[in-house]
């Protein structure tokens, strides 16, 4: 009798193990996807998650800001744009957002350029802490509800999009790598010149 009771419990706890598995396994199949590599060495997957392309005008949008305020991004023209897409518990875009300020808001500081940040499905608040955590001062805006992310891309961040003068979109990267950091920058002093 005993050995059918340590039987039926080790069957027991076989079972709640592997139910857990399968819902570790599905909640990170349906996480949002944060992906490292960039556009240029990107997956099909990743360029097919993308849509929009180079030399397309960018879908205009309207982003509440951190602070409260708002930006359209019609209203920008006339000026380089290079929208991010974001978010606190992606690693790759931490990664990026590192460098964000001394090499790109710091360095272009004075031009037509604006660098604009959209947090992708987090609350105003986790975004305060995580600025007031890495002690970040470049604007930030919010996209709770994946509105303004849904007419650039479905899956894949960090993503950016870099929006000439005339409003056009002119490259896109997928992901993050110091070389793609390192190209975006050559493209924006393009651009700016």
């Amino acid at each position: 009798m005993k050995t059918i009771r340590k039987k039926r419990k080790s069957d027991r706890s076989l079972w709640i193990l592997l139910a857990l598995i399968a819902v570790v396994l599905a909640v990170i199949l349906l996480l949002p996807s944060c992906g490292g590599r960039a556009a240029k060495g990107g997956t099909t997957e990743e360029e097919a998650a993308t849509l929009v392309r180079a030399g397309d005008e960018a879908p205009d949008f309207t982003v509440t800001m951190v602070d409260g305020s708002q930006v359209t991004l019609s209203e920008l023209r006339g000026k380089v744009v290079l929208l991010n897409f974001w978010a606190t518990w992606c690693p790759p875009c931490q990664e990026e957002l590192k460098r964000v300020q001394k090499e790109i808001v710091d360095r272009f500081k004075g031009k037509d350029f604006v660098f604009l940040a959209i947090s992708r499905e987090e609350t105003k608040e986790q975004v305060k802490k995580f600025r007031e955590r890495n002690g970040y001062t470049f604007p930030m805006g919010l996209d709770p509800e994946r509105r303004i992310y849904s007419k650039f891309a479905t899956a894949t961040i960090p993503r950016n999009f870099i929006i000439d003068k005339k409003g056009k979109i002119v490259e896109i990267e997928i992901g993050y790598t110091k070389e793609s950091f390192a190209k975006m920058i050559e493209k924006l002093e393009k651009l700016l010149k």
